[in-house]
């Protein structure tokens, strides 16, 4: 069986070393959009070396985050062009340095079984000298791989507000922002190759769902936050489909006030078809 649950989740936690600096923080931004309008001084802080800001998702590709591979782990035997992002939730414990060492320590910590395929949740702990900077979880969707007799896992509950949201920011998003976003250390052919796409079952190229997240992220922080990177506690989400470069990435925000904004994001151009849903950033109040 290309899983081998009991194998995977038993496997030692893996450890790499880490390393970034500013010109990594800057490439990350860009490929999320930063830097729009040029002049704007808010958003020359994401990429600008003169007082330049992280936002929080820049722990999901700070250097090489994106190491851990599924595909050495003992008892996991899967193909990539299988896997798809189901989820992701970074907890920052401090504000992430522009410039900075780190640990990274990951393992398997869940296998579910959803019937014609399998989840796979990692976990990632960084930390340096000082103790953790952040944590990492994401959940792998691999089709085909269920069917094991596992247990199904939780199931994702809609805690959106059931009325407007309070705040709707649309973003313009570069035909090519794919291939700029790849170069922080996600190569998946998926977000680049027509033809590795096509094997996969789409027309295209599509966005990678970290780059979604970051560019959502973005959007809340501006918006709610006020540009203020080190308010962030917290930021989930569930991978609900896809969202093409070039396209325009509506974001529905509903903050309480008191700490948790819901977030909603979808294609304008495809009837507000959803990319990112239950999505929720906590803050420092």
């Amino acid at each position: 069986m290309p899983i081998d649950p009991d194998k995977a989740l038993a496997a030692p936690a893996t450890s790499v070393e880490l390393a970034w600096s500013p010109k990594d923080v800057q490439l990350y931004h860009l490929g999320l959009g930063a830097g729009v309008p040029a002049t704007d001084p808010a958003e020359l802080a994401y990429v600008y070396e003169k007082g330049l800001k992280v936002l929080p998702t820049f722990a999901v590709v700070a250097g090489g985050a994106l190491g851990f591979s599924l595909f050495e782990n003992p008892g996991i035997d899967i193909q990539l062009v299988n896997i798809l992002h189901g989820g992701q939730s970074i907890t920052v414990h401090r504000a992430i340095p522009a410039a900075g060492q780190a640990t990274a320590t990951a393992r398997v910590t869940d296998i579910w079984d959803k019937g014609k395929a399998a989840v796979i949740r990692t976990e990632s702990v960084i930390a340096d000298a000082d103790g953790p900077i952040w944590t990492n979880h994401s959940q792998i969707f691999v089709r085909g791989e269920g069917g094991f007799g596992g247990e199904r896992g939780p199931s994702a509950v809609d805690s959106t507000p059931d009325r407007e949201p309070d705040h709707v920011v649309e973003v313009k998003t570069l035909e090519q922002l794919a291939l700029i976003y790849r170069l922080s250390g996600d190569w998946n052919p998926l977000h680049a190759d027509p033809e590795f796409a096509a094997m996969a079952g789409f027309d295209r190229p599509i966005l990678h769902g970290l780059c979604s997240y970051g560019i959502t992220c973005k959007a809340v922080v501006d918006t709610v936050l006020g540009g203020d990177v080190a308010r962030v506690t917290e930021y989930s989400t569930r991978f609900a489909g896809i969202f093409f470069p070039g396209e325009t990435m509506r974001v529905k925000m509903w903050d309480d006030g008191a700490g948790r904004v819901d977030v909603v994001s979808t294609s304008a151009e495809r009837d507000d078809a959803v990319v990112l849903a239950n999505t929720v950033l906590t803050y420092k109040v």
